[in-house]
């Protein structure tokens, strides 16, 4: 059986260098790129001298021309990125696997456009964990519908660039879904000063950003004379790269389309 040849956007930076890690250890995939920005000073190295292995492919930042044959890029770069990647992929036929955060309701509406040409798995969070604490959120979210505030806490490292975080956002909309709510309508992302009582109908976000905290989100349904917490708490990055490859060969599997991982996961 053929190799499913995989494209790595952002090669040198930590997801990137966690999906070059599985993607070299795997049986079932193939590196076939390892895409950088122009001003990267690691253009022209072996992407496998990244993780300690050579691999014979080469860095490069011409986009158009390292997805030539290749089956699926795996991105989790920037928001901007993400669209120049997503053209050419859609021009090429190639299939991607988008774990990039803070995109804009435009740009979301630009995958769903480019995922009528190619199989686009596109989430939050990759991991498997992440994915089973949404549906476990769905149950929580239904049977405490009456009589729990609903508070959600992040913390990720000193480096992260937004906030809250896509999975943070992502458990809200879950939340907020089941509920027949509007996250929009009803987050809170902030507390300051005499604030009055709390509303009953939001969704409070508080984040954390320090030091290398990986990922770690808890939800919080507080009611009178109990609390339940629903928490994932990630300890290495190679659990978002293990979720990504499992993206990737469902995409094999898959004509085009806009997924997410409760596809991947069979848990829709």
């Amino acid at each position: 059986m053929s190799k499913i040849k995989v494209a790595i956007a952002g090669c040198s930076g930590r997801m990137g260098k966690a999906l070059l890690e599985g993607v070299l250890q795997s049986d079932d995939l193939a590196l076939h790129a390892a895409l950088e920005h122009d001003a990267s000073t690691q253009l022209g190295r072996d992407a496998g001298e990244l993780v300690g292995a050579g691999c014979g492919v080469k860095i490069t930042a011409d986009v158009a021309a390292a997805l030539q044959g290749a089956d699926v890029l795996i991105d989790f770069t920037r928001p901007e990125g993400t669209m120049h990647y997503l053209a050419i992929c859609r021009e090429l036929g190639v299939n991607m696997v988008i774990g990039t955060t803070g995109l804009s309701a435009q740009q979301k509406a630009e995958l769903g456009a480019a995922a009528q040409h190619i199989g686009i798995v596109f989430a939050p969070n990759m991991s498997v964990g992440v994915n089973l604490t949404f549906k476990l959120l769905e149950t929580a979210a239904r049977v405490l519908s009456h009589g729990y505030d609903i508070e959600i806490v992040e913390a990720h490292h000193r480096h992260k660039v937004d906030a809250p975080s896509g999975t943070a956002l992502g458990m809200g909309e879950v939340v907020a879904r089941t509920l027949g709510r509007d996250l929009e309508q009803c987050a809170v992302y902030g507390r300051e000063g005499v604030t009055g009582e709390r509303d009953p109908s939001t969704i409070g976000f508080a984040t954390v950003r320090g030091g290398d905290i990986v990922g770690e989100h808890t939800v919080m349904f507080a009611g009178i004379g109990e609390r339940i917490e629903i928490t994932h708490k990630a300890s290495s990055r190679a659990t978002f790269a293990l979720g990504a490859l499992r993206a990737a060969r469902f995409l094999k599997d898959n004509g085009a389309g806009l997924y997410d991982m409760q596809d991947v996961l069979d848990l829709k």
